[in-house]
């Protein structure tokens, strides 16, 4: 059996910059741990706009530019980013919530073996759950967990929101 983690846009701009938020600065140690003791192949997404960001319809309902590619704030956590250079890991450029060509990356790594897959990263309410939601509806039968101590939300209620959002559509809690 195969396993594979999902590391969730753990950028700058969504952990300390310009939407960081404490809760996401919080996570960063168990996020590290996560990647160095995961035993798989991790894929690592990463929220990607553009300098007409504000021009899409994700920036006309969130008008704070954020994670523009080549930008300091598009780059990961530098401890993140020092715990993935240890491992194999695939990066996935998405330019909204959920990237879309996940599950075709993973089911390629998977061959034909089960596997299961695992989550963290941020945000839980916003990119998190829109890939994990992207991933139960590509693989209904595979095993996928959340693991919320390595993730965060906007808020902690919204957090606390889209892992009970979650557990409706049997995305297993760690």
């Amino acid at each position: 059996m195969k396993h594979f983690l999902i590391v969730v846009d753990m950028q700058k701009d969504f952990v300390d910059g310009a939407l960081g938020t404490k809760e996401a600065v919080v996570i960063v140690p168990a996020v590290v741990e996560k990647i160095r003791n995961f035993n798989g192949q991790i894929f690592a997404t990463l929220d990607t706009h553009f300098e007409n960001y504000l021009e899409t319809a994700e920036g006309a309902n969130l008008p704070v530019p954020h994670c523009i590619k080549g930008t300091d704030g598009w780059t990961l956590n530098k401890d993140v980013e020092a715990a993935l250079a240890e491992k194999n890991c695939v990066f996935v450029e998405k330019p909204t919530f959920g990237a879309v060509d996940l599950p075709a990356k993973i089911k390629a790594a998977a061959g034909d073996e089960e596997f299961t897959m695992e989550l963290i990263g941020l945000c839980t309410d916003i990119c998190v759950i829109s890939n994990a939601l992207i991933l139960k509806a590509n693989f209904p039968e595979a095993k996928i967990f959340i693991d919320e101590k390595c993730c965060a939300g906007v808020t902690p209620e919204k957090h606390l929101a889209a892992l009970e959002t979650m557990s409706s559509c049997q995305i297993l809690r760690n």
